[in-house]
């Protein structure tokens, strides 16, 4: 395992601002009991938490990152809009050593056990909720979320687009559907794209169930390191590889933005340079003439 040094940092999505705003305290409070019962529920703490202690807790995550030393990185609900549906979102924690990924864990409570193409988004049997988690020079490793036991996960070894599924973000204002649709149309690939929240499409990935996941966010957007940490070395310890549009592999070095060239592609290595060059040929044809 990674080893771990006596100092490191937090880089996290939240922070305390909106909780200490006057009529928040109810929320509060109730954040406080949960947590308060979540550290005593197994008998491991012995210690009761103020509502100051955890707003300090919340607000720990502060750290810009960066290429010295350790952070953690934490997306406590990834694909927000997903939770509130009731459909994907993922729990996501990222180690990052000198700017590099070397640790990543996603925790998809709401992905079915079975591939996404046998059983949807939703299990017919309630078969539901799955933690993958990665090391470098480890492996990627898919466990059932009630503890039992883990087992060892592949990209698709899909080689004809024709062949391959995509993935895509579920909301329109995430990603540019009419872009994807494009480039998945010069690919030859003939499934219909499978939109689902979160960092669940690179744990989907990473076991196989589909071949590429585009996401291509609208101009002016900025990426965030929280949004691809954890899903990037989850799919790249699989066989998979992460790039930008230009086919550069993330930095995650530069603090808390992703500065990518336009998107961000994934899928197995025998489908990246048709990936990369069909994506070229959309960008190039959905440019706007000077």
């Amino acid at each position: 395992m990674q080893e771990l040094r006596a100092e490191f940092s937090l880089v996290a999505e939240e922070d305390s601002k909106d909780l200490r705003k006057d009529g928040a305290q109810e929320i509060v409070e109730r954040i406080t009991k949960l947590v308060n019962y979540s550290l005593t529920t197994d008998g491991s703490y012995n210690v009761t938490l103020s509502t100051e202690d955890v707003l300090k807790a919340i607000d720990s995550g502060r750290s810009e990152g960066g290429s010295q030393g350790q952070h953690w990185v934490l997306d406590p609900i990834d694909g927000t809009k997903g939770f509130l549906r009731g459909d994907q979102y993922a729990i996501a924690l990222a180690l990052l050593d000198g700017g590099k990924v070397v640790l990543g864990v996603l925790a998809c409570p709401n992905l079915p056990l079975t591939s996404l193409e046998d059983a949807g988004q939703h299990s017919p049997n309630n078969e539901v909720g799955c933690l993958f988690f990665a090391e470098v020079g480890g492996g990627t490793y898919m466990q059932p979320l009630d503890g039992s036991s883990a087992v060892k996960v592949q990209v698709s070894a899909v080689e004809n687009p024709e062949e391959a599924s995509f993935f895509e973000s579920y909301e329109a204002a995430h990603s540019m559907h009419d872009l994807t649709s494009l480039i998945a149309q010069k690919l030859g690939v003939k499934a219909p794209p499978v939109r689902i929240d979160s960092q669940a499409k690179y744990g989907a990935l990473s076991r196989g169930d589909g071949a590429i996941y585009l996401r291509f966010p609208h101009k002016g957007y900025r990426e965030k390191i929280w949004d691809h940490a954890a899903g990037c070395i989850v799919v790249t310890e699989a066989g998979g590889v992460v790039t930008d549009a230009a086919g550069q592999p993330l930095d995650f070095s530069k603090g808390k933005h992703l500065d990518v060239d336009t998107g961000i592609i994934v899928t197995n290595q025998k489908l990246m340079p048709l990936l990369l060059n069909a994506v070229k040929e959309s960008l190039k044809e959905k440019a706007p003439s000077s």
